[in-house]
C-alpha cells in the first residue's frame, strides 16, 4: 500500500526534509552565519480554511500572518530585521477586504518594529498567506540545550486561545487570544541572556515538549503550577470539553516555553510562570492536583492529518 502524507503528518515530513538536507537547522528557525553575527530566518504558511476561524476579521488575518513568523524569531531571541509577505487571494474578493488584510500586516509590522520589505501576490480559491521573517542574534536560543534540574516555564497563561476557539462571544480574554494573538518578541530578546533553551507554543504544550525532548531527559509538569482558573474549568465543562486537553493539546498560545536554572530565574527581569522541571525520567509526565501522575500523550495540532 502506498503511504499518503496524511498517514504520517507534518512533523514526519519535516524530519524527512531535514534528514536529506545538510544545511537545515532542526530548530524553530534557520540559523546562518552572517558577518559577525547570526541571520535568523523563518517562514510560515497560513491557509484560510485551516488557520483562520470564521469570525476572524480580515484585519486580524493580516496581523496573525506576521505574528506567527515573529513568534519564531522570539523563540530564538532574535532582533527583527525584516518581513516578506506572499499572499494569494480569490479573484472575486472585495478590494476593501484585501486592504483590511494589508492594514493588519502593516500594523503588526509596526507593532513588532519589523519593516515589510516586499513579497508577492497570486490567485487562489481561498486566502493563502506565506510570511518570511528575518532577524539577527549573536547567540540564538535552541530547543534542546537544557540541563538536568532546570525549571520549565512559560511567558504567560496557556490554553486561553484553545478555549476561545470554542466560544462565539467576542468580548472575553479567551476569544481575544484566539483571534488577536501576539508574539512574545520582547520577552524572547530578554530570555536569550537567561534561558537554557526555548521554543514557542503553537501546536500545544504537549507537542512542544515532545519536540524538544532528548534521550535520557524527561519533563514533569505540575497541574497546580498551570494555575487553571475555576472560570476556565467551568466554561470547559459547560462545553463538554476536558480543560487539560485544551491546555495540553490545542496550542495557538504563542507564549514562549523555556527552561532556566533556578539561579537565573531569580535574576530574570520579566514575568513568567514556572510549570515544571527537567528530570532524568526519560518520559513526559503530569502531576495532577490530586497527586496522581500520568503520562502526557504526544498529541497536538497536525497539518495534513484529518481531524
Amino acid at each position: 500500500m502506498t503511504l499518503k502524507v496524511s498517514d504520517i503528518g507534518e512533523k514526519e515530513l519535516v524530519k524527512y526534509i531535514i534528514a536529506n538536507s545538510k544545511d537545515i537547522t532542526p530548530d524553530d528557525t534557520a540559523i546562518t552565519d552572517f558577518d559577525s553575527t547570526k541571520l535568523i530566518s523563518t517562514c510560515d504558511m497560513l491557509i484560510q480554511s485551516r488557520h483562520f476561524p470564521e469570525n476572524m476579521s480580515y484585519y486580524d488575518i493580516g496581523f496573525k500572518a506576521v505574528t506567527v513568523n515573529v513568534s519564531d524569531l522570539a523563540a530564538m531571541g532574535a532582533d527583527p530585521l525584516g518581513f516578506l509577505l506572499s499572499i494569494a487571494i480569490p479573484k472575486d474578493m472585495g478590494l476593501d477586504s484585501f486592504k483590511e488584510i494589508i492594514k493588519g500586516v502593516l500594523k503588526a509590522c509596526e507593532f513588532y518594529e519589523i519593516p515589510l520589505l516586499g513579497g508577492d501576490t497570486n490567485e487562489a480559491s481561498e486566502i493563502i498567506i506565506s510570511g518570511t521573517a528575518l532577524g539577527l542574534c549573536d547567540k540564538p536560543m535552541m530547543k534542546d540545550t537544557y540541563n538536568m534540574g532546570d525549571l520549565i516555564a512559560v511567558t504567560g497563561d496557556i490554553g486561553l486561545a484553545a478555549l476561545g476557539f470554542e466560544l462565539n462571544v467576542l468580548d472575553n480574554i479567551y476569544v481575544k487570544k484566539a483571534l488577536k494573538p501576539e508574539a512574545r518578541l520582547k520577552e524572547g530578546i530578554v530570555l536569550k541572556d537567561f534561558a537554557t533553551s526555548a521554543t514557542d507554543i503553537t501546536d500545544g504544550l504537549a507537542s512542544e515538549l515532545y519536540e524538544i525532548k532528548k534521550d535520557g531527559f524527561g519533563f514533569m509538569i505540575y497541574e497546580e503550577m498551570l494555575e487553571v482558573s475555576d472560570e476556565y474549568k467551568q466554561i470547559a465543562n459547560n462545553l463538554n470539553l476536558d480543560y487539560l486537553d485544551l491546555l495540553l493539546h490545542v496550542g495557538e498560545d504563542f507564549e514562549l516555553l523555556f527552561t532556566i536554572s533556578n539561579e537565573n530565574l531569580k535574576k530574570l527581569p520579566i514575568d513568567c510562570k514556572v510549570i515544571g522541571e527537567v528530570t532524568d525520567s526519560d518520559v513526559i509526565e503530569l502531576t495532577l492536583e490530586n497527586g496522581f501522575v500520568e503520562f502526557i500523550k504526544n498529541r497536538g495540532y497536525e497539518h495534513y492529518v484529518s481531524e
